[in-house]
């Protein structure tokens, strides 16, 4: 029987950036976003911009937060990222409009293939539709696209594709309600 070899692993494919910028935005990152002060949001916008960040006008970006790598972040306006929130984006993350991603939620694209013994890096993209409320410590799964009004509840775990106006809840995340907005 086949073992996982760990010293066989290789992203020498996987390119998320030159060296110099990655440095300079872990810095940026530890400064003005992993950090517990709480910078004013225009100066964070300003640096994820600065970063290649695709963000409209009105966000809100609390104390706390890490975003691996700004270049592939898209966020829409009138967007809330709570304390805490990990945006581990080795894809493309887009984040709608009007879109509440709460405290300590994680967002993941990147995952390993565990049926290879050299336990391959996996990457996939992660779309999150507008009017979507990500609950507190919820985590949604590389691949995975959050229709439009859907909530996650706090401690969630989704690992497949949502259906728009509909509550989940769970690990794995499973429908439980529609939302109806009044």
């Amino acid at each position: 029987m086949k073992t996982v070899r760990l010293d066989r692993f290789k992203t020498d494919w996987y390119n998320p950036g030159g060296k110099l910028k990655r440095i300079i935005w872990y810095l940026m990152n530890s400064i003005f976003f992993k950090s517990s002060i709480p910078y004013p949001c225009i100066i964070k916008k300003v640096l994820l911009r600065s970063f290649g960040a695709k963000v409209a006008g009105n966000i809100v970006v609390k104390p706390s937060i890490s975003i691996k790598y700004p270049w592939f972040l898209t966020i829409g306006d009138n967007v809330w990222l709570g304390e805490n929130v990990w945006i581990d984006n080795l894809a493309d993350v887009k984040v709608g409009n009007n879109v509440c991603i709460s405290q300590g939620a994680y967002i993941t694209t990147g995952n390993h293939n565990y049926k290879k013994e050299t336990f391959d890096l996996i990457v996939s993209p992660i779309t999150i539709e507008d009017g979507v409320w990500v609950g507190a410590r919820a985590i949604i799964c590389p691949g995975v696209t959050l229709k439009t009004h859907c909530v996650i509840s706090a401690g969630s775990v989704v690992t497949d594709n949502t259906n728009s106006y509909m509550v989940y809840q769970g690990n794995p995340a499973k429908p439980t309600r529609e939302r109806k907005i009044e």
